[in-house]
Order: structure tokens, then sequence, then C-alpha cells
């Protein structure tokens, strides 16, 4: 279920802002019924109309793009800054990310315009994993790891158990290689982890989203996701299993 003035937006309707404003004018229909108040939420089985006019359903899209570093995880930014929906200018249906990269972080990154299976993957109580890839300042000890994989205490509140690995330290140039998994979706949260032990990240890339991986990508390349990947997605949020 998805708040009717956003389902507008997604098929082209209008913006957020706007179709609010036609909810509140009476002109949206909600399987016959006149809607004026916000907050009513709709389904795919919903027959909606504007000012007369069935809305078509979109089609579903769903792809997986390989988001460079220097990039805004947005569909608009007022700064003119480069956004990830700029490598998906061929494709007329109105997508957006799931969830988020910082605008120094690269990697893996989910673009659907399918809100309900969106809000799946970034919901917190479906516990998607999620890996990176960090290059550190400095070489952790297995005691500051393990405090990562017991959880850590920041400022937003504790953290869930991480899975942690170091890949490779170099002494000479004090800098090391790590690899952390994580389920939870907090703001700049693998660095801020990081931070917590001492050991501030130069550079991270996520790398692994559930069972998805980069392979065969380069940065600002993207593919479709397939039938059996999507259904596959869903299936580990519905039953929280791991992967």
């Amino acid at each position: 279920m998805e708040r009717l003035q956003k389902v507008l937006a997604h098929a082209g309707v209008a913006s957020r802002r706007k179709s609010e404003q036609l909810i509140l004018d009476g002109k949206v229909r909600v399987n016959g019924k006149t809607i004026k108040e916000l907050g009513v939420k709709v389904s795919n089985s919903d027959k909606i109309e504007v000012e007369g006019v069935q809305l078509e359903k979109e089609q579903k899209v769903y792809h997986l793009l390989y988001k460079p570093r220097g990039v805004i995880s947005a569909v608009s930014d007022d700064k003119n800054r480069k956004v990830v929906t700029d490598f998906f200018e061929g494709i007329e249906k109105r997508i957006y990310p799931v969830g988020r990269l910082d605008y120094d972080t690269s990697g893996l990154l989910i673009m659907t315009n399918d809100g309900e299976f969106a809000n799946m993957l970034t919901h917190p109580k479906f516990e998607i994993d999620k890996t990176y890839v960090a290059r550190l300042k400095g070489i952790p000890e297995k005691d500051d790891l393990r405090k990562l994989e017991r959880g850590i205490k920041l400022e937003d509140g504790m953290t869930a158990p991480a899975k942690v690995k170091l890949l490779s330290g170099d002494k000479k140039t004090g800098k090391a290689i790590v690899q952390i998994t994580i389920h939870e979706g907090r703001n700049r949260q693998v660095r801020r982890m990081f931070e917590a032990i001492g050991y501030p990240v130069q550079k991270l890339s996520r790398e692994q989203f559930a069972f998805l991986t980069l392979h065969g990508l380069n940065a600002g390349e993207s593919r479709e996701l397939s039938a059996h990947e999507v259904k596959l997605l869903r299936v580990l949020a519905e039953t929280g299993k791991r992967v």
C-alpha cells in the first residue's frame, strides 16, 4: 500500500506537492469515490481517476546500478550535481533509488518504480544484508573489529551485530581493507561505525546487496534484474531469511 499522492507522482501525473493539491481539490477518485484528504493509501488493484481520466498502471522495472563516487542518490539535485537517474535517461519510466549511498560512496544500488518493493528492501524489519568494502586509515586489531561484531553505540543508538573481516593490512602505508556486512541502513552508518573504533574510512564501496553483486559491471553501468532475482528478493524479505 502506498500513499495516493506518491502513486500519482510516480505515475507522472504531477509533482508530489501538486498531486496533493489535486487530491485536496477533489479531482481524484479511487474506486469511484472522490478523495479530498491526504493520507489515503492505495494498492495496485485500486482504480484511480484524475479529473475523470483513469490512471494507467505503469509497468514495474528493476535495475541494478554500479553507482560511481561523486553522484547523488536522488532523482534531482538543486546544485545541479550528477544524480543516479542521469544513468537512465533512455528509460521513460520515473524510477528512483532503493535507499541511498552517500555522495562519496560507490557501489551497488537498486533502481525501480515499484514503491512497495523499495519499502520492503529498505525497512529495518526485513533485515536485508548489505556488504561493504572499506579502506581504513590505520590497521584495526581483532578486539576493535569484535566491537563491531557485538554492536557498537553511535549517537543514534546501538548498531545490530555486524559481520567483519580484515582483508588486508599494510604496515608501510598504515592502511587496511576491511569487509563489513550489516542489515541496517542508517545515515553514513558504516563510516560512523569505523570512526567509533578509531579508524576513519578513506574509501567505501557497497559490493553486495543480499545475493546481488557488481559482477560484470563497471562504475556507471547497470543491468536489469531478472524476474527470478526480483522474486527471490521478495521471498528473502518476507521470510526474514539472511543471505
